[in-house]
């Protein structure tokens, strides 16, 4: 039978007997038939009581047995009177027998609470047995008696609580496997997603530069009918699809693995700070058109008393000034674009781009709307504080990107 394409399952009654505890139950009542039939009684009635009362003991334990499995303690109590009826009216061995599972069951399925207290209890009461036995009968036999009484409670509540502790060791550390499991599955998932975050902010700043070039010249170059000028758009458009092609290899050769075929063993060289001046030169090429110029203030010191930051940090500043370049080139009103490096030793490493604010009705380019984003997840990885938006000075309105970042020299522990 289906329901939404799962397959029902066949309805089960609560507390069912377990079929070996109806196989348990079965062998031990056909085995106490058999010795009645056979009259092997392990002794003579007690307080004049029929010896056919072995039978109803025998009955009342196999009826405790099916219970063995889903109600233990309650198995156990009834096991008790049986037992009790049982020896005073006969004793089968199979009923005994019996007696002795419920135990190792009670301990074995009961609560934790049961599984401490009975084989405490066992051996208190064949303790307390052998001294009675001791005080009313002076028998060698006594010893053997409590031997046997030993073997019947004892021994099966010390080994049903040796096969729990077991079983509960076994399944915890079952469970430590897999929360294990899935937390390296978890901490496998962040890394993809981490690391798919960071190629994808690597190839947005490292190629939208250089297409945003490519969008803005070839507008300019179809709506120009003046031929000295198209062929400067086509020399700019060429120079950007050569520069962005060589970034693409570059990334490229970072994904591929030494080892793989075509892959390079030689690191890709990390642009830095120093390039921003080829970086602003490129960017006042593509912004001629647009009415836009570039200049850079790097504020670092220059006489050797500055220290070099770690490579991470100066590779974000290099990028976010790549991308606010590549910002101005699509949204920036024609005027000036400054950009400002400040950084001194012990402390942040700031970068600064403001470019000419003016609403305009789209962009020279079409963007992706990742660029703040990704500049702000480069801040946040290295812990650093950004701010992006519109600012009022006394010479206009601009738009100032701020980022601030920990600077720590190379080798310094971060």
């Amino acid at each position: 039978m289906f329901d939404g394409g799962v397959t029902a399952r066949p309805f089960t009654a609560p507390g069912r007997p377990h079929r070996i505890d109806v196989l348990i139950a079965g062998g031990g009542l056909l085995g106490g038939l058999l010795l009645w039939t056979l009259d092997l009684h392990g002794g003579p009635p007690l307080l004049g009581l029929p010896a056919a009362l072995t039978l109803v003991a025998l009955a009342t334990m196999s009826a405790a047995e099916l219970r063995r499995r889903t109600a233990p303690m309650t198995a156990l109590s009834i096991a008790l009177v049986a037992l009790a009826l049982d020896i005073c009216s006969g004793t089968l061995i199979a009923t005994v027998l019996m007696f002795t599972d419920l135990i190792y069951a009670a301990v074995l399925y009961g609560s934790p609470a049961a599984a401490r207290r009975i084989p405490l209890s066992s051996v208190l009461v064949t303790v307390l047995a052998a001294v009675a036995l001791t005080a009313f009968r002076h028998d060698p036999q006594v010893v053997t008696l409590s031997i046997v009484i030993a073997l019947g409670t004892v021994t099966p509540a010390w080994t049903g609580l040796i096969i729990r502790n077991h079983r509960d060791a076994a399944q915890a550390a079952r469970l430590r496997a897999e929360q294990t499991a899935l937390l390296a599955e978890i901490d496998r998932a962040q890394a993809v997603a981490g690391e798919r975050a960071r190629m994808a902010r690597e190839l947005h700043d490292m190629v939208a530069n250089h297409l945003s070039a490519i969008a803005i010249h070839t507008t300019a170059a179809q709506t120009l009918d003046d031929p000295a000028a198209t062929r400067e758009a086509l020399g700019v458009i060429r120079e950007n699809s050569v520069q962005g092609l060589a970034e693409m290899r570059r990334l490229i050769g970072l994904l591929r693995a030494p080892e793989t075929p075509g892959g390079t063993a030689e690191p890709a060289a990390t642009p830095t700070l120093d390039g921003l001046d080829a970086l602003l030169a490129q960017a006042g090429t593509n912004g001629a058109s647009s009415g836009l110029a570039f200049s850079l203030d790097d504020a670092r010191p220059t006489d050797g008393s500055g220290s070099t930051v770690a490579t991470p940090v100066e590779l974000a500043a290099y990028r976010i000034v790549q991308e606010s370049l590549t910002n101005a080139l699509k949204h920036a009103a024609p005027g000036e674009v400054r950009v400002r490096i400040t950084h001194e030793r012990g402390a942040a490493l700031t970068v600064t781009v403001s470019s000419p604010f003016a609403e305009r009705p789209r962009p020279r380019a079409p963007g992706s709307g990742a660029g703040l984003v990704g500049m702000r997840e480069r801040v946040a990885l290295l812990g650093g504080t950004f701010e992006a938006g519109p600012q009022t000075y006394p010479a206009g309105r601009f738009w100032r990107v701020r980022a601030v970042l920990p600077a720590p020299e190379e080798g310094e522990p971060r």
